[in-house]
């Protein structure tokens, strides 16, 4: 059974959030979900977000839109984009330099660097994933080098991204580590008023919906010197007049010395990487000279950054905007059809709450029947019983295939479950 999670007297969550063991306990329900034939399937884009489903023969492959991929904006099979990496690769006849980027690099990576520091106003740098953007990050804030020398008690939002509550362990060697309940501004106040420094990790747009509240983090930053660390991969693109981010836009031109910004390349942008924007010259200098995941890792190979600087070209020209309208028509268009927590805010990403990890199963595999692939979610930090069913609107659906979807989401909810939506 797993293990309730339960509030301290502090208003912290328990150790429960410590162990890397413990984010595995809802195995079951992930083995069923792989059973069901709804993890790992093999896609093939046609056109649109239309794809062809499985392997064998081309005529034989089922049918299904794809609301799982997360392109936001549609971009990722732009012709801009895939021309971008196909010149990279022909320009310099390689995929990348065997070697570590403190030795020789392409022009085309410092090129990137340069457009993507204007697009977000910021210092930044690119990395072949976002993951590794983390991982070059995260525990060199924990060791203080980022704050002055004073190493800050890190502060974890429950809801974060694997890949930065991936690196919880790590940090915990450097510094004291803590995680609090999804967006409790209150219990991360309280933490600032009880520690000289303090540093909060969290999303920008949250996976399974939802957004951090930029607003009164910043107001804590002005407060008590909170350095903020978020993850927008989710937001990037879709928001700000250059694509800056749901993040980004919302913070002063300058970023300032207390706020990174990570960042997917791979999903709103079209392309393939990650970053980290930052706002002090000295941080600059230190990832690029001094730390191992930056300086002693590999580049974005060409493809990746052709892919990038295709995107730049968009992100700088009026279609981002075309994009950023359609993609917001979309989401109403559901949101008029089914109800969710997120119902009426701006994000891509709804979340149908089912409850049962079994019904969420079968109401996913259901959809996918009628032709339209969601993904099913399981939140095992909050024990069982709050599974549910993602969707991911972009600019590239169609209005009748989001309306069909959502007869489906209802018709499919109301035979599993014996109960119309939304469930009681």
């Amino acid at each position: 059974m797993p293990q309730q999670i339960t509030l301290a007297d502090s208003g912290r969550l328990d150790e429960y959030f410590r162990s890397a063991v413990r984010r595995i306990q809802d195995r079951p329900s992930f083995d069923a979900a792989h059973m069901a034939g709804l993890l790992t399937g093999h896609e093939h884009s046609t056109t649109g977000r239309s794809t062809a489903w499985d392997s064998g023969p081309p005529d034989s492959r089922s049918q299904a839109i794809d609301f799982v991929r997360c392109s936001y904006l549609g971009l990722d099979n732009h012709p801009t984009i895939v021309a971008g990496a196909i010149e990279a690769l022909e320009a310099h006849r390689s995929l990348h330099w065997s070697d570590v980027r403190m030795g020789p690099k392409f022009a085309l990576l410092a090129e990137l660097e340069e457009i993507l520091s204007e697009i977000f106003c910021a210092r930044v740098l690119a990395f072949s994933s976002g993951m590794l953007a983390n991982l070059g990050a995260i525990p060199l804030l924990a060791s203080g080098q980022l704050t002055r020398g004073r190493r800050p008690v890190v502060v974890f939002d429950q809801s974060a991204r694997i890949s930065l509550g991936q690196h919880k362990r790590v940090v915990a060697d450097e510094t004291l580590v803590e995680t609090i309940v999804h967006n409790d501004i209150g219990v991360l106040e309280r933490l600032c008023r009880e520690h000289p420094v303090v540093a909060y990790v969290c999303d920008g747009v949250y996976a399974v919906g939802g957004h951090s509240p930029i607003k009164e983090l910043r107001q804590l930053q002005e407060r008590y010197g909170l350095f903020v660390y978020i993850d927008d991969a989710h937001g990037i693109s879709i928001f700000g007049r250059q694509g800056e981010g749901f993040a980004r836009s919302q913070f002063p031109q300058m970023l300032g010395e207390r706020t990174i910004i990570a960042a997917s390349l791979a999903k709103g942008f079209g392309a393939s990487g990650g970053v980290l924007m930052l706002g002090a010259a000295d941080h600059e200098a230190l990832f690029r000279r001094y730390w191992p995941p930056y300086a002693f890792s590999m580049a974005p190979n060409l493809a990746a950054i052709g892919a990038a600087l295709g995107s730049c070209k968009i992100h700088r020209s009026p279609e981002l905007g075309q994009r950023q309208r359609r993609l917001a028509q979309r989401i109403d268009v559901f949101d008029h059809r089914v109800a969710t927590a997120e119902q009426g805010n701006s994000l891509p990403i709804r979340t149908i709450t089912i409850g049962s990890e079994t019904n969420a199963i079968a109401i996913a595999r259901g959809l996918l029947d009628c032709g339209f692939y969601t993904a099913v979610t399981f939140s095992p930090a909050l024990g069982r019983g709050t599974a549910g069913i993602r969707v991911c609107i972009t600019a590239q659906h169609e209005v009748h295939d989001i309306e069909r979807l959502c007869d489906s989401i209802l018709q499919n909810i109301a035979q599993t479950t014996g109960k119309p939506y939304p469930l009681r």
